[in-house]
């Protein structure tokens, strides 16, 4: 029951992706992908030169995203590796919208 319920339910994932990921639209690009999903959370750049932030929604988009972050990303992008932390099921989203934050 417990799995059900995680596949169908709200879930949350910060995320770090590595790599030539600043000056080249990423956060946009990564917003439009978040939007087009349904997902709520925001993402920013980082003083390391990688790009950070949290997504919020239904799993099965959270781990859609999470290939999109690891694989596609922005057209000039050269994603190295993007990281995943404190993942687990929420009961309900901290966002309204997909904010890009400065």
């Amino acid at each position: 029951m417990a799995v059900a319920n995680k596949k169908a339910g709200l879930t949350t994932a910060d995320f770090e992706v590595f790599g030539k990921v600043q000056g080249v639209f990423f956060r946009k690009h990564t917003q439009k992908k978040a939007a087009e999903l349904g997902l709520k959370g925001w993402v920013m750049n980082t003083a390391q030169g990688t790009v950070i932030g949290q997504l919020q929604g239904q799993f099965g988009a959270i781990e859609d995203m999470k290939i999109w972050l690891q694989k596609v990303g922005s057209p000039k992008s050269r994603i190295e590796k993007a990281a995943f932390r404190n993942e687990g099921p929420i009961n309900t989203c901290a966002f309204r919208t997909f904010e890009i934050r400065r």
